[in-house]
């Protein structure tokens, strides 16, 4: 009996010590990887605010973060306001649905000052390779087809909801979600947009001695 007692408290430690390395060695994979897997998602993010504003002079304007939280919703949304010269060029808005195929999904809506769309990049996804994975514009042209047009003036649904939005064929839950992210993001804009304008129409203080 002592002797099966014996051999249980061995395996019960080998197994303790190989628990511990093993956490121990993941541990330290994630140090190592951590700081350029948030700098490569950083990049990502940088280069999709570019992107989603062709034409924005990005050495000499000025990009200024801010959160919003549009009502109705549980989580803010980051909107990048741009200023050329002192003067709204427009807003690159960090947007996301719940309604994907995948459950989520995230994505960058650049608008001009006037609320055109101006592009679009994919964040981050999980849609069906072949499929959903549509949204992105390297693998199709779904999504090109939102640019120039404006949220505030139409119905950003598919057509078979009654929208004006084409969806990607065999994929709808996919275009529907995309229609749904865009929606979000346009909310957000006009937020930011309320508030920049009545930042700048607000009188210039000026004291005298």
């Amino acid at each position: 009996m002592a002797k099966k007692d014996s051999s249980f408290l061995k395996l019960v430690l080998s197994l303790s010590i190989v628990t511990v390395i093993a956490a121990s060695a993941l541990a330290a994979v994630y140090g190592i990887t951590k700081d350029p897997i948030d700098q490569s998602k950083l990049n990502k993010k940088n280069n999709a605010i570019k992107l989603v504003q062709p034409g924005f002079d990005t050495q000499n304007g000025v990009i200024k973060e801010v959160k919003v939280l549009p009502e109705g919703e549980s989580d803010s949304l980051t909107v990048y306001i741009s200023e050329s010269d002192n003067a709204l060029f427009g807003a690159a808005v960090e947007t996301y649905t719940n309604m994907a195929f995948s459950g989520r999904f995230e994505i960058m809506v650049g608008f001009d000052k006037e609320g055109k769309i101006m592009g679009t990049e994919v964040l981050k996804a999980n849609e069906t390779p072949g499929l959903g994975d549509k949204i992105d514009k390297k693998k199709d042209n779904f999504s090109l087809q939102f640019n120039g047009k404006n949220p505030g003036t139409m119905k950003m649904k598919v057509k078979k909801d009654g929208g004006d939005i084409d969806a990607i064929t065999a994929a709808t839950i996919s275009s529907k979600a995309f229609c749904d992210a865009v929606d979000r993001a346009f909310k957000a804009f006009q937020i930011v947009v309320a508030q920049y304008e009545s930042q700048k129409s607000e009188p210039t203080q000026v004291t005298s001695n």
